[in-house]
C-alpha cells in the first residue's frame, strides 16, 4: 500500500512526522505508559523512542523505570500524545521510586483479580456467567 492507494497511512504519517524530534507519552495495549523522544516511525506506526521511561501510575503516586531506546511495534500503540514542555507540570501525584511503584500496582492487580472472580462466582451462582 502506497500513500497514494490508502488515505489513512497519509494521516498517520502526516500527524507522526510533525511529532518527530518532540517528547510523547505512548499507551500500549497493555496499559503500559511510556514517555521518550520520537525519533523514528513507519507506515506501520512502529516507533523508535529515545530517552524512553516507563511511568507507573497507582493512586496518588507515580515511578519512572528508564527504558533508554524503545522500539514499539505499531499494533500495541493504543494513544501517542504530545507532551507540553512550556506548561508547567502540575502533578498533584507523589514521585515515589520504580520499585515502590511496581510493588503498589501488583497489590493493586492481585486486589482487582481477587474482586473479578468474586464477582464471576455471584453472577455464575445466579445463572448468568
Amino acid at each position: 500500500m502506497t500513500l497514494e492507494t490508502n488515505p489513512h497511512l497519509f494521516i498517520t504519517y502526516t500527524l507522526l512526522h510533525s511529532c518527530l524530534d518532540k517528547k510523547l507519552m505512548v499507551i500500549l495495549r497493555d496499559g503500559k505508559k511510556l514517555i521518550g523522544i520520537l525519533r523514528s516511525f513507519d507506515q506501520y506506526a512502529n516507533l523508535v523512542l529515545q530517552g524512553t521511561v516507563e511511568r507507573i501510575y497507582v493512586d496518588q503516586v507515580y515511578g519512572d523505570i528508564p527504558r533508554g531506546v524503545f522500539i514499539i511495534r505499531g499494533e500495541n500503540v493504543v494513544l501517542v500524545g504530545e507532551i507540553d514542555l512550556d506548561k508547567k507540570d502540575d502533578l498533584s501525584l507523589q514521585k515515589v521510586s520504580p520499585v515502590e511503584a511496581f510493588n503498589k500496582q501488583k497489590i493493586q492487580n492481585d486486589l482487582r483479580k481477587i474482586k473479578e472472580k468474586a464477582q464471576c462466582k455471584a453472577l455464575h451462582r445466579l445463572g448468568r456467567s
